[in-house]
């Protein structure tokens, strides 16, 4: 039976006020979407807007590009599907046996508050599925609650971009939130590897990742998570 794989991304393309571009990290996209395509898993990518998901052009430059970010570079499927996303609130949980939120400074903006979101993955965690998240992403989860109107990160293990990997990007004073102390402010015991370093949690249905390096292994975790 063909998995399928929701993977939802920012629709949000200014960093603050600074008269700069943001949007979601190409890595943290391309690496996930091929470790779930390679694994035969069907892919419908959606944003809060739909239509073209913003790349954040940082994520272009040489130091940050890998394997998959070249694959997806030369893949012009892939790239139709970026530039013609779904529109989060025409999709439901039933149609998907889990959901990948991949990071970039842009959710912190969107996806933290988008009532779409925050519906979405209340859906999956009632319907027993997995929602996974990296890096800046994980702010997909702050505003999210249980049945009982708790957090649903409440005494979960979390990750997510630290605040030590906010201050090295010189982005501290310019994001509307760091996401480390937001995740902890919700009740979430917030892990933390080395900054830079691959680090996954996974605490039942939630699997977090902390940074770009750790995007595929969340990726492959969510995909154990489905064939669990």
């Amino acid at each position: 039976m063909t998995k399928k794989i929701l993977m939802v991304l920012t629709s949000h393309d200014k960093l603050g006020n600074t008269g700069q571009k943001t949007g979601f990290w190409a890595e943290e996209f391309a690496a996930p979407y091929y470790t779930f395509t390679d694994a035969g898993a069907e892919v419908t990518i959606a944003t809060p807007l739909g239509g073209q998901a913003p790349i954040d052009p940082t994520s272009k430059m040489p130091d940050f590009q890998t394997a998959a970010t070249d694959r997806y570079d030369a893949d012009e499927v892939a790239q139709a599907k970026i530039a013609a996303t779904e529109k989060l609130s025409s999709l439901n949980e039933r149609d998907f046996d889990g959901v990948f939120y991949p990071g970039g400074h842009g959710p912190l903006w969107d996806l933290t508050d988008s009532i779409d979101s925050i519906t979405l993955i209340e859906n999956f965690l009632k319907a027993g599925k997995g929602v996974a998240t990296v890096c800046h992403a994980s702010a997909a989860l702050l505003n999210v609650k249980q049945a009982s109107g708790e957090f649903a990160i409440n005494n979960k293990a979390i990750t997510g971009f630290s605040n030590s990997e906010e201050e090295a990007v010189q982005l501290t004073n310019v994001v509307p939130f760091l996401l480390e102390d937001e995740l902890i402010k919700r009740g979430g015991d917030y892990q933390k590897a080395k900054d830079w370093h691959a680090f996954v949690v996974q605490d039942g249905l939630i699997i977090t990742g902390q940074n770009p390096a750790s995007s595929a292994l969340t990726a492959e975790k969510l995909l154990k998570q489905l064939a669990s």
